[in-house]
């Protein structure tokens, strides 16, 4: 049902698909009058009948999408695909369908082709420049514990608000005496309110009185005291639609309408002076102080489907509406923004990286961060949205169709910390993959230990008020403590530089660590390079810049002697090579590849210690 606010909206102001043919006229109608379940049928009973084309199969996708039926969406948006080549969104929502479904690897390669047409859009940037990035979601700390609220229904329940009067506000399906909306089979949502008990319980939920109408009401956002509401209603109340002359068909909006509390009693409804039968005006949630309305549209100056916005409150003068810009809208739909009384925006994005569909996420407006994603268990495959949070009680609301339809979840926050770590070459800057970082408690045990990643990271998830220490190390570098200060939650950055251990300079050689090339290879690896440039180092200085450097590389016994010479030989003149692209000059370099003829060890049966010392690289000094 949500999707009234993401969706309905959007198909408006981009214009209703005119019929292929006579064959689509019903089911063509049934669409443009948003009666997509329907809508489905008729389209499949074309499928069926063998009269489907690439057109039949989108419009039956594009129904699917609309209620939420990511399988049988994924299955149509990839008939339409290989019907008819069709538009980068159209990869993009088959992308999302398909995450959704589980069907990650199929969804990647769609993402792969919607990048391909749109490379500037910020969704294909994001995902070019961070394509695997699934596994680290997964990983990422538990920021709430999560359980389906008591006020959810078999219906459409969805935007539950805490007020700081114990009462919970929220949009459903539930009553069954309404008229039944063709979108879903549902009945309209009306606005409904619940008593948040001390034990932590919620009271049966009543209908609000004095602002539900025959239309779609709901969710709602209320002022400190609790005498002001902003909710959302149809533009049907204003006599502000389309109409659709050749099928007799009238469209609405959705739009922002303000009540006050008299005497107990909600009353004096005003329409905003920004509502519009042009576009949308969404899902209200209004700052602490009052001043600030954050809600969602599709009004001009939006990025893409629907964005999150905000406009100055004064009394009842309200300012110029402003995008909330690109730290939190991609071109995908941001919408149900919800701010905090620490001036927290979270809100639901399909066009920020994440699970599926829609996924919550959170920006910092007094850090100006980038916005981040809530993780499970709040984001999932499915549709998770509407995030709210009232910070004096600590209870947060959620709501998710991750059960087959939209229902209200309850979330606690979870007292715990993040510590990130990212590990660095000092003197290059070079990140450094599979250090160890070790993760200590007070009494100095052993809590954790994890290997940094490609990017030099390695992240803990920590108790709140505890202090830890951690230990990084990596062979051929000095190790580094980083000391984790007690906190009450939040975020740790532990940004950790480890020194190259500088080469031992003997009279006769300079020693290095062992310098690894991979199987029958004979090119510099990056371990490799970052022992090399200890030698260029060494040589560069005003101490040793006369020093000419032979440079002899030896095999184990296993292989023949011919190729093992050869491979050691090829081995040898790529160093060579390497030392000399660092700007040491050719006459203070050169080498030779000995194959097995030179053993450290002399062995039959060797063992694989003894031959990764026969497995060496010298360095020997012809001129100091």
């Amino acid at each position: 049902m949500k999707k009234i606010y993401i969706t309905l909206s959007f198909v408006i102001a981009s214009g209703i698909l005119s019929a292929q043919n006579k064959e689509t006229k019903t089911a063509d109608k049934l669409y443009k009058k948003f009666e997509y379940v329907d809508a489905a049928k008729e389209y499949q009973k074309l499928v069926d009948d063998g009269k489907a084309d690439a057109y039949v199969y989108k419009q039956m996708a594009e129904s699917y999408y609309n209620v939420f039926n990511a399988k049988e969406a994924a299955k149509a948006y990839g008939q339409a695909i290989a019907a008819e080549k069709q538009d980068a969104e159209t990869h993009y929502r088959y992308a999302q369908m398909l995450k959704a479904s589980g069907q990650t690897q199929e969804a990647t390669k769609q993402m792969q082709e919607f990048a391909s047409m749109k490379p500037n859009d910020d969704r294909a940037k994001a995902f070019k420049s961070d394509p695997n990035y699934l596994p680290k979601l997964k990983e990422q700390a538990k920021m709430y514990d999560i359980k389906v609220s008591e006020i959810s229904s078999d219906k459409s329940d969805f935007g539950a608000v805490l007020t700081n009067e114990n009462e919970v506000y929220f949009a459903s399906a539930r009553n069954e005496s309404r008229k039944t909306y063709g979108w879903n089979e549902e009945p309209f949502l009306d606005l409904y309110k619940a008593i948040y008990n001390a034990n932590g319980t919620l009271s049966e939920a009543t209908l609000v009185e004095g602002i539900n109408t025959r239309w779609h009401d709901g969710p709602a956002t209320l002022s400190a005291d609790g005498n002001t509401m902003y909710f959302s209603s149809e533009s049907y109340n204003d006599n502000l639609y389309e109409k659709d002359k050749v099928n007799k068909l009238k469209y609405s909006q959705v739009n922002l309408y303000k009540a006050t509390k008299v005497d107990g009693k909600w009353s004096n409804v005003k329409a905003l002076p920004f509502n519009s039968k042009e576009y949308s005006t969404s899902n209200p949630s209004l700052s602490k102080d009052g001043k600030t309305l954050y809600f969602s549209s599709n009004m001009p100056g939006s990025k893409g489907g629907n964005d999150i916005w905000k406009v100055s409150v004064n009394g009842d003068e309200y300012g110029t509406p402003q995008n909330a810009g690109d730290k939190v809208n991609t071109e995908g739909n941001e919408s149900f923004p919800f701010i905090s009384d620490e001036n927290v925006l979270f809100f639901s994005s399909d066009g920020k990286q994440g699970f599926g569909a829609l996924d919550v996420f959170q920006v910092d407006l007094n850090k100006n961060t980038a916005a981040k994603n809530v993780g499970a268990p709040v984001n999932s495959e499915k549709d998770d949205f509407a995030f709210t949070y009232n910070a004096n009680k600590k209870v947060g609301f959620f709501s998710s169709n991750r059960a087959g339809v939209d229902n209200i979840y309850k979330a606690d926050p979870v007292c715990g910390v993040l510590v990130m770590s990212n590990v660095k070459n000092s003197k290059n800057g070079n990140v450094l993959a599979d250090a160890k970082v070790v993760l200590l408690n007070k009494e100095n045990q052993v809590v954790s230990t994890k290997m940094t990643d490609a990017a030099g990271n390695a992240n803990f998830d920590v108790s709140c008020d505890e202090p830890y220490s951690l230990q990084i190390s990596k062979e051929g570098f000095d190790p580094e403590t980083f000391t984790v200060e007690k906190t009450r939650g939040g975020e740790v950055m532990a940004y950790v530089t480890l020194d190259p251990i500088k080469p031992i300079i003997t009279e006769t050689e300079v020693i290095l660590q062992p310098i690894y090339f991979e199987f029958n290879k004979s090119n510099i690896t990056e371990a490799g390079a970052e022992e090399l440039d200890k030698l260029v180092e060494v040589m560069k200085t005003e101490e040793h810049k006369d020093m000419v450097i032979f440079a002899k590389s030896h095999t184990d016994n296993r292989g023949g002697d011919r190729y093992n010479l050869n491979l050691s030989d090829r081995r040898a003149k790529s160093t060579v090579q390497y030392i000399i692209s660092k700007g040491i000059s050719k006459d203070r370099i050169s080498g030779q590849g000995f194959g097995e003829s030179e053993p450290k060890v002399v062995c039959d049966d060797c063992s694989e210690e003894e031959h990764a010392q026969n497995r060496r690289s010298e360095f020997l000094i012809v001129k100091k």
